[in-house]
């Protein structure tokens, strides 16, 4: 018989300590889902295990200072600490005044369950999908560098681990040379999906191709493009350098680079969708230059400018669907959306914790390329 991946893990490697998951505030609908995986793993070999899951809290006083609080012993234990820095849902009040969460307050507030953890724990391991300072992670000007100068800060509170999702710029881990960090791709989860939500998908390379919405997103769709067996295009920013708006150069025009779209199924992943301009501007061009469908993916579908666009573009057929993530929050109204598909990748980072824990690497348990071929044998 052929173990399974948790199988492999339980019965053929030990655990380095007992796991113990913390979900921050705001991650944990995440963390229940992450947790449910590891006890039903640890069931089925023998481990009565009920739940890792360890309360916290980060209560703040009136005048907006804060503290953390584990509210049970994390003495020896192998400390995962789940935060998404993106959920802007959670709030606090300072001065009687109502306050949304930014990521600068969600960063803090994650130092503050490390600093409560008082170095007991055997090992902390920070998982955060969304990577703080993620997208200013090079140095244009005079600029500072938030994701490297907090990745350096964590490394000198102790953390051993980062797990993150589809970073903006991998490039980052370089700030934390002996650092572990695992900078994860969900493909896998988001090819699967696909092909559940649009069974009659056709994704040959007669009908169906992959477009990189700019040039720093090229590798993640040559991956899908490679996996696939299809063409690849890409769009190339066009901007104009006489002009700083909102910090950064504004965008001209998208230009194309790559075979014909006509009469094909187009998909665009990128890692995030903010106010979504760039990618409606993308689903028009290749409307435009008569695409069939267009499907589109991001990591974290922020929608910082609310849904109003992409429900015109749904109805006017510009736009045929747009998948995301689990890993950040996601508004209700969001969720209600017949255009939008959400793609679950907690059993993913449920592998990962327990790949750790086990100290193995993760390609013993899940090999994603394996995977992917076996989704693709069975659809076509």
């Amino acid at each position: 018989m052929t173990l399974t991946g948790s199988d492999s893990l339980y019965r053929n490697t030990k655990s380095v300590a007992p796991i113990g998951l913390i979900a921050m505030p705001g991650a944990e609908a995440l963390g229940e889902k992450i947790n449910s995986y590891l006890v039903h793993w640890a069931n089925e070999n023998g481990i009565p295990d009920r739940s890792y899951l360890i309360e916290c809290e980060c209560p703040r006083f009136a005048s907006g200072d804060g503290k953390g609080l584990i509210k049970s012993t994390i003495r020896g234990k192998d400390l995962f600490i789940l935060i998404d820095v993106g959920n802007y849902s959670c709030t606090y009040k300072m001065f009687g005044k109502e306050n949304c969460m930014s990521p600068d307050d969600h960063y803090q507030d994650l130092k503050r369950i490390i600093q409560a953890a008082s170095g007991k724990a055997h090992r902390v391991s920070v998982i955060m999908p969304l990577l703080y300072g993620g997208r200013q992670h090079r140095r244009n000007y005079r600029e500072s560098l938030d994701c490297a100068c907090a990745l350096q800060e964590l490394e000198a509170m102790g953390v051993q681990n980062i797990i993150t999702f589809d970073a903006h710029d991998p490039r980052v881990s370089n700030a934390v040379p002996l650092m572990g960090i695992d900078n994860v791709i969900p493909s896998y989860q988001v090819l699967k999906c696909m092909l559940r939500t649009i069974p009659d998908l056709d994704i040959s390379a007669d009908n169906f191709m992959v477009i990189s919405p700019d040039e720093g997103a090229l590798s993640r769709n040559m991956y899908y493009a490679t996996m696939l067996g299809v063409n690849l295009g890409m769009f190339y920013k066009r901007r104009d350098y006489s002009r700083i708006v909102d910090g950064k150069n504004p965008i001209v025009a998208h230009e194309y680079l790559g075979n014909s779209v006509e009469g094909k199924t187009v998909f665009v992943a990128d890692d995030i969708i903010a106010s979504g301009g760039s990618m409606l501007d993308l689903a028009q061009n290749l409307k435009e230059k008569k695409a069939a469908r267009i499907l589109a993916y991001a990591t974290y579908a922020m929608f910082t400018h609310g849904l109003e666009a992409f429900d015109r573009a749904y109805a006017e057929g510009t736009l045929d669907a747009v998948f995301g993530t689990n890993l950040t929050y996601r508004c209700p109204e969001l969720l209600e959306r017949e255009w939008f598909h959400e793609v679950d990748v907690s059993k993913y980072a449920a592998y990962f914790i327990a790949s750790i824990n086990h100290d193995v690497s993760i390609s013993t348990v899940i090999d994603p390329h394996e995977k992917i071929r076996t989704l693709l044998h069975r659809t076509r």
